[in-house]
């Protein structure tokens, strides 16, 4: 299993909508940079993510899920853009926010780090146990699919 980072704007899409979708969980459109979209092609059904709620909030405000893989958006008129389907698992109990992640000397290397901008984005095994726990839940939980 690997595990991605989801950034939102929660004005657009926020994670009480992403929750609300259920189990059938919500395609993740609107893409449109080559190397999200790349990541996206690496993911497959069962890996796990952070929900992150950029520009207002800048927090990881939950997990999800991986239900469908790579397909082409519904929201782009050009093939060249696909996207993946996530549900939501759960909650994280004390939103992480950006600020905090940046205060950790063992999160220095993240992608959220270093490359903000990136809408869809990997998150290494130990990146990720570390902000759940940071968040307040048990990483072991979060990981399970």
């Amino acid at each position: 299993m690997r595990y991605w980072l989801y950034k939102s704007e929660p004005a657009t899409w926020s994670w009480d909508q992403q929750k609300a979708k259920g189990e059938a969980g919500e395609e993740w459109t609107g893409v449109r940079n080559y190397q999200a979209r790349n990541f996206m092609r690496e993911m497959k059904t069962g890996d796990r993510g952070f929900f992150y709620h950029s520009n207002e909030g800048k927090e990881v405000v939950g997990i999800v899920e991986v239900v469908r893989e790579i397909h082409p958006d519904s929201s782009a008129d050009d093939p060249k853009w696909e996207c993946v389907d996530i549900k939501a698992v759960m909650d994280v109990t004390t939103p992480v926010s950006l600020d905090r992640i940046k205060g950790e000397a063992d999160l220095k290397d993240m992608v959220l780090v270093n490359n903000s901008r990136l809408s869809v984005q990997p998150v290494k095994d130990a990146e990720f146990r570390r902000i759940c726990e940071m968040g307040g839940i048990d990483p072991d939980a979060a990981m399970k699919s």
